[in-house]
Parts: C-alpha cells; structure tokens; sequence
C-alpha cells in the first residue's frame, strides 16, 4: 500500500568523526609499519651474525606483516572517503575485507605453526647451536610485538575499527612467533630443545582460532547480518516510546566497519497530515541517534497500518485520486462548487474520502446530496466513507 518514505541525513559533524577516525587507524597502522621495520632489520642482523635461522625466519614473518600494515594503513585512508555517485554508503566495506584478508593470514600463520611445530618434533637432532646474543634479541622483539599488540588493540577500541583488532591480533602472533623462537633457543641452550615445537603448537592453535573467528566476523558483515537480538530489543523499545509511533512492525539491521544502519517501518495514526508523518519520522531519527550513538543512518518509513496485518490484493484495484475527484464531483454535480481540499485514506484495502468546502461554497440541498452518496456507496463497495465538511473556522 502506499506510503511515505524518507531518509534523514547525519548531522554535519559526521564527516569530521569519520575524518579524525580515518587519522587515528593511519597513525596506528604507522606506528605498526615503524616498529616492525626496526625489529625485522636487528632480527636479520643478529640472526645472521649468531646462527639463530629461526630469528631470521621470524624477521621474514615481520617483513610481511609490513605488507598488512600497509593494507590497514590503505583501508584507514579510503576506508573513511565519503558516499558517492558509485558508492552511495560510503566506504566501510574496505575495512571488512581488509580484515576478512587478515584474517585469513591469521588463520595460515596458525597453521603453519602447527605444521612446523610437527616436522620439528621428528628433527629435533638438526637444531643447530646458537649463540646467546639470539635469546636477548627474540626476548626484546617478544616485549615490542606484545606491546604492539597492545597499543593496536586499545586503538582499535577507541576507535571502534575491526581492521585494528584484527591487525592487533596479527601482532600478537608475532608476539607468539618471537615467544617459540625465544623458547626454542632457551630451551637449545638450556638442553631441552623439544620446548620449541611444543609451545609453537599450543600457540599456531590459538592463533588459527582467532584467525577463524575474526575472518567469520567479517563474513557476517559481508553478507549483513543482523545486530544481536538484544541490541535490537534497545533500538525497538526506543522507536516505539518516540511520541506518534503507534507500532513498529519491521526493523532491519547490518553492520558496515564501525557505522550500524538500520531501517523501520514505523505505524501511526492513519488520519494525520504527511507533514505531521514526516515529523514523527524526524523525531524517531533523532531518538535513535541521540540514544544508539553507533548508528549512523536511520531509514523511516511511515505506515498508516500494520502492513503485515493486511492481505495482499493486487495493485491497481483501488482507484487513484484523480479519479476520485471525478466521482465527488459526479455526485456533487457537474454545476456544483468543487471542493477546497481533499483528503484520501487508503486504509484496509478500502477508501475513505473526506471533502472540505468553504462557508461560502458549500454545495446546496446537503441532504440530498447525503442520500445520492449513500445510494452510490453501495454500488461501490470499495468506498468506506465519504464525508463533506463546511469549514466556519476564519482562514
């Protein structure tokens, strides 16, 4: 059935949120590219100069989480470019598949702990003998990527950007990866070199895991999944405690990086003015920011009933408003004074018609024209009421 429908747009101050958040995810991402550099450059060094391959395959794993830095550093920029003719919702969605990629790295980077960790069990004979300046390196390199880790992660909290947490948990398995090689070269030095394989299992477990968790998360976004249903019962409760709303029968939610959009069909009372409608509309809009700050964009649409409570009928069985008119004036008669204002209700799958006339104009022998509308009606049944009205009141 027909119905109104309109967007409110965001306060202007949206756009310089999304600025300085778009800055805060580029100062962290470098921040992230700074500190991995310098431990990849010592760790090459001081693996080379003492024989420990392992730090120097560690330095290769901090080489490519330069390459996701970069990535996160890239979707921090763009990810926060305005809507426009091609992406009329903005640019979030760079942020979700950035951290679905991470994620996915995550989840090889697991793997492939427990994979080497297996081959390293069965050769345990072949660790070579390192040098004890290797265990000072893993052991500061462990101590910057936890504190990495925890710089990203409490940013990407602040900031509400998944593709920080994600990266954030990226440099804990580095962390992860500088602890094996810490313990794997304690443990050589110490003559226990199985430590190594052992912690390097236990760890590419938890790092698979979140892996997998952080890809799905992004997934589910993707493919615009829902708000928990207790974050859906706050922003119902809200809609419907708004002044006007009388009902509230569909409300759809997903999510877009950090921004949450949400649409609803919100029912009032049938007999109001569209102006009246559109104000109600506003009022839900703001209700809903003021009281769910995360969302970003509120869609109202105004229904004079329960759409959900009316069967479907074809559209097109109920005439339209010129039409209409054509009939009132038909019963008012063809000689009589047309009506000032017309008002049509579509509700129910039936039409109700009220028609306003001014003192002066007000059609001649009521009465009879009351006794040709009832006449009329009945051979029309998809007219419920129709009501002339003479307005006293001063213009």
């Amino acid at each position: 059935m027909p119905t109104s429908e309109h967007t409110v747009s965001a306060p202007p101050t949206a756009g310089d949120s999304a600025t300085l958040r778009s800055r805060g995810i580029q100062r962290t991402a470098l921040v992230a590219i700074v500190t991995n550099a310098v431990l990849a450059v010592s760790q090459i060094i001081i693996g080379l100069f003492a024989n420990a391959f392992s730090l120097v395959a560690d330095a290769a794993h901090t080489f490519s989480d330069l390459v996701t830095d970069l990535l996160v550093l890239l979707a921090g920029r763009h990810g926060a470019d305005p809507a426009d003719h091609d992406h009329p919702y903005g640019h979030g969605r760079i942020e979700t598949i950035t951290s679905l990629l991470l994620g996915a790295v995550l989840t090889a980077v697991g793997i492939g702990f427990l994979l080497s960790s297996g081959v390293r069990l069965q050769n345990m004979h072949d660790l070579p003998a390192l040098h004890p300046a290797a265990l000072v390196v893993a052991v500061i390199t462990l101590f910057a990527k936890e504190g990495l880790f925890r710089y990203t992660l409490a940013a990407s909290r602040r900031l509400k950007a998944p593709i920080l947490e994600a990266n954030a948990w990226h440099a804990r398995s580095d962390a992860a990866s500088s602890l094996v090689v810490a313990v794997g070269i304690g443990g050589s030095l110490s003559g226990y070199p199985f430590l190594e394989p052992l912690a390097a299992a236990v760890v590419g477990f938890l790092i698979m895991r979140m892996g997998l968790k952080l890809g799905w998360k992004a997934v589910r976004e993707l493919i615009d999944t829902g708000l928990p249903e207790e974050e859906v019962a706050r922003l119902r409760q809200t809609i419907v405690s708004t002044p006007g709303v009388i009902g509230l029968h569909e409300l759809r939610t997903r999510r877009m990086a950090d921004r949450v959009l949400c649409d609803a069909h919100v029912q009032v009372d049938p007999r109001i003015t569209v102006s009246e409608g559109h104000h109600i509309s506003d009022s839900v809009y703001i209700a809903v920011r003021t009281a769910h700050p995360e969302v970003k964009d509120v869609l109202v649409h105004i229904d004079p009933e329960d759409d959900d409570a009316v069967p479907s009928v074809p559209l097109g069985t109920l005439p339209e408003r010129r039409t209409i008119a054509s009939d009132l004036q038909a019963l008012i008669g063809t000689d009589g004074p047309a009506p000032r204002r017309t008002q049509v209700h579509y509700l129910g799958q039936r039409i109700e018609v009220d028609a306003f006339f001014a003192e002066d104009d007000a059609p001649a022998a009521m009465d009879a024209l009351k006794r040709r509308t009832e006449t009329w009606m009945r051979a029309h049944p998809h007219y419920r009421r129709i009501s002339f009205f003479v307005e006293i009141a001063p213009r």
